[in-house]
């Protein structure tokens, strides 16, 4: 996909959120993600004689910016109802509808939007793909005709979603015949054999359908989708092929699929019954839900796509309301956003029966732990564990999620399991030695947290994490000052723009009574982390050994007002600093020419 995804890089901007204004709005600005426009700010309303909208609109602007879309697009009806004549607004509204999966309101204001000359090209997608649903084939068509010449829709978009109109209304030739034009870009090669396979398989064209699948199986280069998987394993099943079938899905344990999907496939396919096994692609809108999916995938993998692979997304689960896989990209999407909660309801969508199942329930285990709901993390996957006794995610998440609640010596026995669970040569070994010496640590077991460290060192390859915390571990000990050192700046120099490392580094320097140069890297470090409390903690302590004694106190009772997540900040501690002060440090003994030849390579700032 790399010479193709340049490609999209370069025209993304001209496929979007056009207004009728002929204006391209950006990606990053999209009305997906961002407020509306300042073309139609609250003043303007006001002084454009729209007071009537003001209220729903600016009830919708709060909306907007708390990413409750849909909350937000019934105020932008509201507010538009009171000033049907704002062509922006309208714009807008079709494109948050599409994005929240209402698609035929979405076709209803597109079509609004358009006759008041929007040139959007969204608008005709979302008629099209509208009408289809809707058996208007005709209709979708020519909606379609109406699309732009960039290359981008005529290469790639328009085609397939062409192919499976065409499919609809019962021309087979056609529908291929359009599909054509994704062979000329070499990297779409796969996913016009797809297609096309999927194509004549709905038409039951054994011989040809066959064919394109098994480029795909046999390219080398070419990269298996788990859809992909999904569809081909059915179709051998299907034709008599069920040993190729359980072969093909067991051959594959990339970690780039979960695991437990490819091992749910390979069940399946080992317990299907050829004669009861139902085509997926079993009707036109199914094959125009694959075409739409494979456009948001792609576009998703575009870092200014995500906006359209939101829209396409959605535009492929109304085509078919049963797409599991489809969930699960809308789901990463609206992670990619922070909108866990809503990630969260998109997977409680997906039924107990798909293969996606288990994968599924180690996603939402980690949208409660962005949330920061550890104890519903907690649930989730114990219950997920004593089912899959032998996935090594779930034991390795679930020692993580433990750790975050405190429960130190419960986690070190779930990343052991995770351990001994771990296929070979897996390059994230380390992670899971990191995450035990942490709680080892935290545990007060200092002596298996070291060889545990050391061990995610070596495997890591100085990983500066892991640098990072065995170094502050040994300052804290007060031991290995000289190797606590280097680790510490040889991860600073790594990650020169993580807080919590210029921390430990500023505290290196402070260990060692070298306090103007604490006080340069804690600053830094406070820069980074403004609201961390031991950052914050420590600044004060390096300004008062530096003779700052305002400043220090100062640092001190701004850090009374944090939180701390460190479990290291004695807040008692803090307020009798500020009334007392410090007594001078008895820096740890070091050797001088060691620690001043490893601070030369610290980058000048």
């Amino acid at each position: 996909m790399a010479k193709y995804i340049s490609l999209l890089t370069i025209f993304i901007s001209l496929i979007i959120f056009n207004s009728c204004a002929e204006k391209s709005l950006s990606p990053a600005h999209s009305p997906v993600t961002a407020a509306i426009p300042s073309s139609l700010s609250a003043s303007a309303l006001v002084s454009s004689g729209k007071t009537a909208s003001y209220g729903p609109y600016l009830a919708g602007r709060v909306a907007h910016l708390r990413k409750d879309f849909n909350k937000a697009a019934d105020y932008y009806i509201i507010a538009l109802q009171h000033d049907p004549d704002n062509a922006e607004l309208l714009s807008r509204i079709y494109i948050i509808l599409a994005s929240q999966g209402r698609i035929p309101e979405a076709a209803k204001y597109a079509e609004a939007s358009l006759k008041k000359g929007d040139s959007n090209n969204f608008t005709h997608i979302i008629m099209a793909v509208n009408a289809m649903k809707n058996k208007q084939y005709d209709q979708a068509l020519k909606a379609l005709d109406k699309m732009g010449s960039n290359p981008i829709y005529t290469g790639f978009i328009t085609p397939l979603i062409s192919s499976w109109i065409y499919a609809a209304q019962g021309n087979k030739d056609l529908a291929v015949k359009e599909l054509s034009v994704l062979q000329k870009e070499p990297t779409l090669k796969s996913l016009y054999h797809l297609q096309a396979g999927m194509v004549y398989d709905y038409f039951n064209d054994e011989e040809n359908a066959r064919k394109n699948y098994e480029y795909i199986v046999n390219e080398e280069s070419s990269e298996m989708s788990f859809r992909a998987l999904q569809v081909i394993t059915n179709f051998y099943i299907r034709h008599g092929q069920k040993d190729k079938a359980v072969a093909l899905s067991r051959k594959y344990d990339d970690k780039r699929l979960f695991i437990d999907m490819l091992s749910n496939l390979a069940d399946k396919n080992a317990a299907a019954d050829p004669k009861k096994t139902k085509p997926i692609i079993s009707s036109a809108d199914i094959g125009m839900s694959e075409a739409l999916f494979s456009i948001a995938s792609n576009l998703r993998q575009v870092p200014s796509g995500i906006d359209i692979a939101h829209i396409f997304i959605c535009l492929s689960i109304y085509t078919n309301p049963q797409y599991d896989v489809g969930r699960l990209l809308l789901a990463d999407i609206l992670e990619s956003r922070e909108m866990y909660s809503e990630a969260i309801v998109v997977y409680d969508e997906i039924p107990e029966n798909s293969e996606c199942y288990n994968a599924v329930q180690i996603k939402k285990a980690a949208d409660y732990v962005m949330l920061q709901d550890y104890k519903a993390a907690e649930i989730l996957l114990k219950a997920l564990s004593k089912e899959r006794l032998d996935n090594f995610q779930v034991n390795m998440d679930l020692g993580d999620v433990l750790r975050l609640r405190g429960k130190h010596d419960e986690a070190v026995g779930y990343y052991e399991k995770a351990l001994s669970l771990m296929p070979e040569k897996n390059s994230d070994v380390w992670v899971i030695y990191y995450a035990m010496g942490i709680s080892y640590e935290q545990s007060g077991n200092w002596e298996k947290a070291e060889a545990a460290l050391k061990k995610a060192l070596e495997l890591s390859q100085n990983h500066y994490y892991v640098q990072n915390y065995l170094g502050y571990s040994w300052l804290r000990q007060g031991k290995n000052i000289d190797d606590a050192f280097t680790l510490i700046v040889d991860a600073y120099n790594q990650a020169p723009n993580d807080g919590h490392i210029a921390d430990s580094l500023g505290w290196a320097f402070y260990r060692i009574g070298q306090y103007d140069n604490a006080v340069k890297y804690l600053e830094k470090a406070s820069e980074l982390e403004p609201a961390n409390a031991l950052i914050n903690d420590h600044l004060g302590d390096a300004y008062w050994q530096a003779g700052r004694k305002t400043e220090a106190v100062f640092q001190w009772k701004h850090t009374l007002k944090m939180k701390d997540d460190s479990e290291e900040v004695d807040y008692d501690k803090i307020e009798q600093k500020i009334k007392s002060g410090l007594e001078a440090e008895t820096p740890l003994a070091y050797d001088k020419s060691n620690i001043d030849k490893t601070a030369s390579y610290l980058p000048k700032e």
